[in-house]
């Protein structure tokens, strides 16, 4: 059977952080819990379209998920336990923030079949937490760590974000170390976006962001101390001991089919994407209705030209890059048909040919988003 991922966005949070342009709000228990019933009912009522799919990946985003009480996480999961093949040993991810999750809570998402928890650290330097907007502090991160771990997830990963205001490369080294001797199996390294409709977006003339030196020098720090710390920078803003990539996350890379559930999920299947409105009210009106057809919006079949863009874009963003054997059997090209000449950036040391496949360097990973719009004139990736 081809397998399939299940992502379930959970929009609650304690509040929005100022960078933050995901679909998420701050809700009373009361809406949490018509949700949670309204999740199961939609994933009961597309599971015929899962006919014939193995699930072996299901991703809890938000949001914060982990508001989420332990019976919640059980009930989703029997839910999908009941109505599609969900296969043994699947990779299970809920996303945490910290002082949201403890030793308790963490023992009853495991017993409910959660087995790998992603936690949003994204600093431990107090002014910049404070800076974003995050409502943790390092001591309430580092309680989070050792709670869950105290509890038995051994698959745990922490989320770093970098050129947010106030930073220096000193005190992300400062930050890396902290993490490092967490012994964390994955960690994620996000650059920080200014999104629009966002706090950030409205100060973006005077957040006193580092300068483009700095920020160059704490992306290299990321990449030299991780590596040399024995983590594999399998994706651009991934790395991980080995064995502990994320499986979920590497659908989204290798075009693997997923469907999403609730407001702003997106989905993938039989090559077509679609996305779920971002409207919470709106959605669980839908679902009282049992209007499935509404949650599933801006369905696009992806083919011909755009097809083969989307796989090269995606695959770029792997340490594996694009595999020539494959892109010829799928497509019958070449990225020399598709994109011309680009020695140069072989010449230059930003792009690797080697056994088959074409790949960025590190240093190409740093540029590829200009590189990348460069051949797929996708505007910015």
């Amino acid at each position: 059977m081809e397998t399939l991922g299940l992502y379930l966005h959970i929009p609650f949070c304690l509040g929005k952080c100022r960078y933050c342009d995901f679909y998420s709000g701050a809700f009373g228990e009361s809406v949490r819990k018509e949700y949670v019933s309204a999740l199961c009912r939609h994933l009961a009522a597309l599971a015929p379209r899962a006919a014939g799919y193995a699930v072996d990946t299901v991703y809890f985003g938000g949001g914060t998920p982990s508001l989420l009480e332990g019976i919640d996480f059980l009930r989703i999961l029997d839910t999908v336990r009941g109505y599609f093949a969900l296969v043994p040993h699947a990779e299970i991810t809920a996303e945490a923030n910290p002082a949201t999750i403890d030793e308790k809570k963490a023992t009853e998402l495991l017993a409910a079949g959660v087995n790998r928890l992603s936690i949003g650290a994204q600093s431990l330097a107090e002014n910049e937490l404070r800076a974003l907007g995050r409502r943790h502090t390092k001591s309430d991160f580092l309680h989070t760590v050792r709670g869950v771990i105290a509890a038995g997830f051994t698959n745990v990963s922490a989320d770093l974000m970098f050129g947010i205001p106030e930073q220096t490369p000193k005190s992300f080294r400062e930050t890396l170390e902290g993490m490092l001797a967490l012994k964390l199996p994955h960690l994620s390294v996000y650059g920080l976006r200014v999104e629009e409709g966002t706090p950030f977006y409205n100060e973006r003339d005077r957040l006193p962001l580092p300068d483009e030196d700095s920020e160059a020098e704490i992306w290299q720090a990321a990449v030299e101390t991780l590596t040399a710390a024995g983590y594999r920078h399998y994706e651009i803003s991934n790395f991980a001991l080995p064995g502990f990539e994320s499986r979920h996350n590497l659908r989204y890379w290798l075009r693997s089919p997923y469907l999403g559930f609730g407001p702003g999920a997106h989905s993938f299947l039989e090559n077509v994407r679609a996305e779920t409105p971002r409207d919470l009210t709106a959605y669980l009106a839908a679902i009282r209705a049992g209007n499935w057809a509404s949650l599933y919006q801006n369905a696009h079949r992806v083919g011909g030209k755009e097809e083969i863009d989307e796989y090269v874009m995606l695959r770029m963003r792997l340490d594996t890059g694009v595999d020539e054997a494959d892109l010829a059997r799928r497509f019958g090209t070449t990225m020399e048909k598709e994109y011309g000449d680009f020695s140069r950036l072989v010449s230059a040391g930003l792009v690797t040919r080697r056994n088959g496949h074409i790949a960025f360097t590190e240093r190409g990973f740093r540029v590829s988003n200009a590189i990348l719009s460069d051949w797929l004139d996708f505007g910015e990736v």
